[in-house]
């Protein structure tokens, strides 16, 4: 795999556990947590955007514990 450059999100300011993005050649998206940095998910910008779009949304609330 050639070197990515992985950008943390904002969101994490200086925190401990953070989250990083990067693009790839191929045109997917990976995404890693800063504990667990050799798991990588990858995905498309199209689904990427449907995730964040439906957390936006509160589509995804029903999933969190009560």
């Amino acid at each position: 795999m050639p070197d990515l450059y992985w950008q943390k999100s904002t969101y994490s300011a200086e925190a401990a556990n953070c989250v990083y993005v990067t693009a790839s050649d191929d045109g997917t998206i990976k995404l890693r947590e800063s504990d667990h940095p050799g798991s990588i998910l990858t995905t498309t910008p199209e689904s990427l955007r449907t995730f964040i779009r439906s957390v936006k949304a509160g589509e995804l609330d029903r999933f969190t514990g009560s």
